[in-house]
């Protein structure tokens, strides 16, 4: 057992070391809020548009809902890992543009601790910022200088990562229990610069900068009904804890002229800037043979959830923790995975094949109007490896694409299409050998 936890912490420590300079995005909707957030799905949920709160099974991991720990097989250690890479298309009707990136998106494990108890650890992405914008202001006419063209320059990068540790009990033969609890860090970075056609007007640039250190703890829950020998209904639900984020946001004002030399400058603090959503999620699968159809709704309270934001009293300008800057987030997932026969002897008996579908309404704001909606199709296959020892090995491949579409005009279109790459490895450590 120590030594397996070593191993873990190892792993978990290493690719927390990679996820601090990760970026995995370049869309401008992650400079509003936290940034863009990331999907918390690993391995087959992937392929499912994240479909989560109702799945069990004891050879695979669900960080979803952290109840299904309960069901992991009492001989296997499992360690999942991911990475995905995406081509993205940002439109305005007017430019368009095209990035690739990619990005290593989660590193998670778990086994069996004792009869009815499941525990699990790793790291995830939680959010991402990541965009290089310039455009060009309408001109301005000067009596000195003619004409003067501003251009504007937009820069951020940075997100938030977890680790974790969870554990999922069964109390009872049709329920279990569950908790995640972990620490999530990281860096908020935006900036802002503007400039002119004529060198002689000094530019103005701003900067947005946070450290954020603090904890985060989800909640799980899920009930198994068997409906005859062959069917079988499992009722998930989860709660994330929202609580204030007790960080330092700070803003920076500076003017530079055309030697790069900064003339002035202002810095504005505020304490105690951020708070963390209270978040629900219910969900309900139904089994039957090699079939799972699920569906799942989430909610996140962004509404009341405060913000620094720079506000002007009487001339005077103030860098303040204010509600009201986001909306509610809500998310609806449906997807399925079908086994042709998991008794089979036939390799392609074993292949799982998924689908799914999710649409997202964001929960930032776009110059106070509501964010673009986000619709998401999925489709992936689970494809196993056998060794001689016959442990099990599922490389799932999942291609995604995600539409974002505006709600409100000079709004920017974007289209992506993802591959993601997971590898989930089913060993039986645990298993007792027998020698006649």
């Amino acid at each position: 057992m120590k030594k397996i936890l070593l191993i873990a912490i190892a792993l978990c420590a290493s690719i927390g070391i990679q996820a601090q300079t990760a970026i995995g995005t370049d869309s401008p909707y992650s400079r509003y809020g936290f940034g863009l957030m990331g999907d918390q799905a690993v391995g087959c949920n992937k392929g499912l548009a994240g479909l989560s709160m109702g799945l069990r099974g004891g050879r695979s991991l669900n960080i979803g809902n952290p109840a299904s720990y309960s069901a992991i097989d009492s001989l296997s250690f499992l360690l999942d890992m991911g990475l995905s890479v995406q081509s993205a298309n940002f439109s305005n009707g007017k430019v368009s543009d095209n990035r690739v990136n990619g990005d290593f998106d989660y590193l998670v494990m778990g086994f069996r601790a004792s009869k009815g108890l499941g525990l699990s650890l790793g790291v995830t992405k939680l959010t991402s910022i990541g965009y290089d914008i310039v455009e060009n202001g309408k001109s301005l006419t000067s009596a000195l200088t003619g004409d003067i063209t501003p251009a504007m320059k937009y820069t951020g990068e940075g997100g938030l990562h977890e680790v974790y540790i969870g554990a999922g009990y069964r109390p009872f033969r049709h329920l279990s229990l569950g908790v995640n609890a972990g620490y999530m860090w990281g860096t908020l970075s935006n900036a802002a610069l503007t400039s002119y056609s004529e060198s002689s007007v000094q530019s103005l640039g701003r900067n947005y900068y946070a450290e954020i250190r603090s904890y985060k703890v989800d909640f799980g829950l899920q009930y198994e009904h068997a409906i005859g020998a062959h069917d079988v209904l499992v009722l998930g639900a989860t709660y994330g804890l929202g609580h204030n984020i007790n960080n330092r946001a700070t803003f920076f004002s500076q003017t530079i002229n055309n030697n790069t030399q900064v003339v002035a400058g202002d810095t504005l603090n505020t304490a105690n800037a951020f708070q963390w959503p209270h978040s629900f999620g219910i969900g309900l699968t139904w089994q039957h043979r090699g079939l799972c159809i699920g569906a799942d709704y989430t909610m996140q309270k962004w509404s009341s959830v405060k913000y620094p934001t720079l506000v002007t009293t009487g001339g005077q300008t103030a860098y303040k923790a204010q509600k009201g800057a986001f909306d509610n987030m809500t998310r609806i997932a449906v997807g399925a995975e079908y086994i042709p026969d998991a008794n089979g002897i036939r390799w392609r008996s074993h292949v799982r094949y998924r689908f799914g579908f999710a649409y997202t309404s964001p929960y930032y704001k776009v110059n106070n109007q509501e964010g673009p909606q986000s619709f998401l199709v999925t489709a992936g296959v689970g494809l196993p490896v056998m060794n001689l020892f016959n442990n099990k090995c599922i490389v799932n491949l999942t291609a995604q694409y995600e539409h974002i579409k505006p709600k409100f005009a000079g709004q920017i279109t974007e289209n992506y299409i993802r591959l993601c790459v997971g590898v989930s490895f089913n060993e039986h450590w645990f298993m007792k050998w027998k020698v006649e």
